[in-house]
């Protein structure tokens, strides 16, 4: 007795999938990396997202978390109030709300040729860009108004050492003989 016909197309193997690969995406799509030290640490996998930002003390739904809608029955009203959540793990809070409190750095930094370059303008020439456009230190050829931006730049960066640098330009020098 003759087989019957499958339909259908015939499974070949793709040369050109890499299987490995493939199996890493996917993991990596249903297992994110949470970037956050102190979630990652109090993370159960046997829990859901939004039973494990619960534990936290975390809103997984803002819109359930905090209602502003107002009910009115029959000219009366009154606000929802969500219910009380149940905080297992505060302390995860906690070190949020400290890492949030702490102070930002400024991150924003120049070079030290930027650094020496503005200062060599500013002792040479004072406040007058149209000569520091024309100083021989002037690799970039610069204009005036771009000097002005990079020590205005410096400025803001490290206003302490820009202080210093021109307390230093006022003070008389002393000669040493």
């Amino acid at each position: 007795m003759p087989k019957a016909k499958k339909s259908g197309k015939r499974k070949k193997f793709d040369y050109n999938q890499d299987r490995k690969k493939m199996k890493k995406k996917l993991l990596k799509k249903y297992n994110p990396r949470i970037e956050n030290s102190q979630i990652r640490n109090a993370w159960d996998d046997r829990k859901s997202m939004a039973r494990n930002l619960q534990d936290m003390g975390l809103a997984f739904d803002p819109n359930r978390t905090l209602p502003i809608k107002k009910h009115r029955l029959l000219g009366e009203e009154r606000e929802t109030k969500a219910p009380a959540a149940i905080v297992t793990k505060p302390y995860v809070l906690n070190q949020l709300e400290e890492e949030a409190s702490r102070p930002e750095k400024s991150s924003k930094t120049l070079s030290s040729d930027l650094i020496e370059y503005v200062q060599h303008m500013i002792r040479e020439h004072g406040d007058n860009f149209k000569a520091m456009a024309r100083d021989e230190k002037n690799y970039y050829q610069d204009t005036p108004k771009q000097i002005k931006r990079k020590i205005n730049e410096y400025k803001r960066c490290h206003p302490e050492h820009y202080d210093a640098f021109i307390s230093s330009l006022d003070a008389p020098q002393q000669t040493v003989q």
